[in-house]
């Protein structure tokens, strides 16, 4: 997302909730491959996702940094936003801090699974 186009309202609204997102990224061979993911918006405007480390959707976006994100009211799904565009960072989450927000965010309580490496990405070129 470019710092310099502030999100609109509505947007930020339903961003700031705990809605159901879907990603999409790019394979090597070229098809889109969609999963569902949480999502949280950032004080900087930035959409701050949390992957594993050893899903195949993480070593897509370090081939291809394209990505789109849809999330959707949980109360009303055609009431949805679509951002697309380039990921910004893709950064080892040290000490599991940001996928705690984000499990606390949808279910009330730290990340269960401590094993794992996670990897955290933000932010998109432009929303649509």
């Amino acid at each position: 997302m470019s710092t310099h186009q502030p999100l609109p309202q509505p947007v930020v609204d339903l961003l700031r909730q705990p809605n159901p997102a879907v990603m999409a990224t790019v394979a090597a061979d070229g098809r889109p491959v969609t999963v569902a993911t949480w999502h949280l918006l950032e004080d900087d405007g930035r959409v701050l996702l949390g992957l594993d480390a050893k899903r195949p959707r993480l070593e897509h976006l370090r081939a291809d940094p394209r990505v789109s994100l849809t999330v959707l009211a949980q109360d009303n799904w055609g009431t949805h936003v679509s951002m697309h565009g380039r990921v910004v960072s893709i950064a080892d989450d040290v000490g599991l801090r940001d996928i705690d927000r984000l499990s606390r965010r949808y279910d009330g309580e730290p990340y269960v699974n401590r094993e794992r490496p996670r990897g955290l990405r933000r932010g998109f070129d432009h929303f649509g």
